[in-house]
């Protein structure tokens, strides 16, 4: 499932094609004894492969999309909060008044707490992201995916905040994933547009691809973290205002992630008295 619909309990994909292999693999061993093991190990390949697809939803029932085929589309940005990147891309949202989604790294929230807060208070929603950001997290031990996700949602709980949504360490997936997700009450959403800037080290041509590959629905992955090197933080800042007034001249209208899906992004946990945080996209 890769559209911005509800998740549905249903037979994975994943599960499907195992039950087929083996099924066939079955079948073949009393004919063919050499070759009831190729099923087998093409499933081993297909589920691979698929592991790789942000929107295959092959393990489990995925959104990397917006609902419907309205000529809208959401901001994301991962892997913060860093306290170089992230206040200065909050300013500028500020701006153009714009809400956007922060799949932000429970390590790094826990380092940086206000900012998380801070971002909240200027009405963006913040989901997780992992709390280490392990790009080969799908293929740990279910235990070490779990303490990654459960490690986050606790980081996030101390700003106020349950996320609803996983986004998977560079987008894979993997087959423990859905169990853990339940576990906690979490659904995955991945990206049907992104730039391939590999966390801000690559951003020369970052808002020409975006507005390259956008449609409408597209759900954008960006990254909240500083690029390497003196002084690129401006450069990178001057794409994202590329994208934005890109969006708008192509007549798209910019979103927040719980608008194009149609779901929360987060629960608020009570607050303290006093505490009103903002409308997500009214900063």
């Amino acid at each position: 499932m890769n559209r911005g619909d509800a998740p549905q309990k249903a037979l994975s994909p994943a599960l499907g094609t195992g039950i087929a292999a083996f099924a066939l693999s079955a079948a073949l061993l009393p004919l063919w004894a050499d070759l009831a093991v190729l099923p087998l190990v093409l499933f081993v390949v297909v589920c691979f492969a698929a592991s790789l697809f942000p929107g295959a939803g092959f393990f489990l029932a995925v959104t990397s999309r917006g609902r419907g085929e309205a000529r809208a589309v959401a901001l994301t940005f991962d892997d913060g909060p860093d306290p170089e990147a992230t206040p200065l891309l909050l300013d500028l949202l500020d701006r153009h008044r714009l809400g956007a989604a922060f799949f932000v790294i429970g390590e790094k929230a826990t380092r940086h707490p206000g900012l998380v807060r801070e971002t909240l208070r200027r009405g963006h929603e913040v989901a997780n992201h992992s709390f280490r950001h392990d790009p080969l997290l799908m293929f740990r031990s279910r235990p070490r995916l779990r303490d990654e996700i459960g490690r986050t949602q606790e980081a996030l709980a101390a700003a106020g905040i349950r996320p609803r949504l996983f986004r998977p360490p560079v987008g894979v997936t993997g087959p423990r994933l859905a169990g853990v997700l339940a576990e906690l009450g979490l659904e995955c959403v991945t990206f049907s547009c992104r730039a391939g800037d590999f966390g801000n080290r690559r951003i020369a041509s970052l808002g020409r691809t975006i507005l390259r590959r956008v449609r409408p629905g597209a759900i954008i992955l960006l990254h909240d973290c500083s690029p390497p090197g003196q002084g690129r933080v401006a450069e990178w800042l001057a794409q994202v205002e590329e994208i934005i007034a890109g969006l708008r001249a192509g007549g798209y209208e910019i979103v927040p992630l719980s608008a194009l899906i149609g779901r929360a992004v987060m629960d608020r946990l009570p607050q303290p008295a006093g505490d009103f945080p903002l409308t997500p996209g009214r900063p």
